[in-house]
């Protein structure tokens, strides 16, 4: 109890916030460091799986490339990046030490979900809603932005969710290669025997992550066609989806 209480403390303290080494200015750096990777992944993976999702193509083959994703833990690989003359453990502006090392390997961790979400959404919605836009005169441009792409967006959102957690949370590890973010605080916090600190940096790593799962759920609902409840679901059906372990 006196430990929980400590870190409550530390949590309440004002001058644990402020300063280059304060929660907020950690806090920011790892939000920072963690919607940039995202949205690099999203940028690649939504785009080549959308339109394999679409041609009804390669989709074996380019799901199970990025699943390789899955395999390879996060730290493996961001040690192998920082040991390496480039990009190494260099500062990368507002990212800090080994910024650009710790984005690469929480991209490619986030890749997997978002990529196989997305090609599963588009390629699995219902054939005879396809067969309607083709019926009406569609273009292939226009049953993608009309038809699939509305339908598959629960589904891409869900891929991006679940990637926004697992990579927030993952984000941490960069401490471990004097990277940046509230990792900083836990491991010092823990490797120096001052739990409280390490405790509270933890309880806000947890907050957000909550936080964040919190807002994407409420956009799943936002762009979901079918929330109003429907006699037949138009949309693909939901797959389960697995988180690999990253770190």
């Amino acid at each position: 109890m006196r430990t929980l209480r400590d870190s409550w403390d530390y949590l309440t303290t004002g001058a644990n916030w402020g300063g280059s080494e304060g929660m907020w200015h950690l806090l920011v750096q790892q939000l920072l460091i963690t919607f940039t990777a995202l949205a690099v992944a999203m940028a690649i993976g939504l785009s080549i799986a959308l339109w394999l999702g679409h041609l009804g193509r390669a989709g074996f083959l380019a799901v199970n490339v990025t699943n390789i994703g899955r395999a390879v833990p996060t730290f493996a690989l961001l040690a192998i990046l920082v040991t390496l003359n480039h990009p190494g453990t260099a500062e990368l502006g507002p990212y800090g030490r080994a910024g650009l090392a710790t984005l690469i390997a929480l991209m490619l961790f986030a890749l997997p979900p978002i990529f196989t979400n997305a090609y599963v959404a588009v390629r699995e919605v219902a054939a005879p809603v396809k067969e309607s836009a083709i019926g009406m005169g569609m273009t292939g441009s226009q049953r993608f932005w009309r038809v699939e792409l509305p339908l598959a967006m629960p589904l891409v959102v869900s891929g991006v969710r679940l990637a926004l957690v697992q990579v927030w949370a993952t984000a941490t590890i960069a401490a471990l290669v004097a990277g940046p973010g509230l990792g900083t605080l836990i491991t010092a916090g823990f490797y120096r025997t001052d739990y409280p600190k390490g405790i509270a940096a933890a309880f806000v790593v947890a907050v957000v992550a909550f936080v964040l799962e919190v807002g994407c759920a409420l956009l799943e609902r936002a762009v979901d066609p079918n929330r109003k409840g429907t006699a037949t679901r138009l949309g693909p059906t939901r797959p389960r989806v697995t988180s690999g372990v990253g770190a």
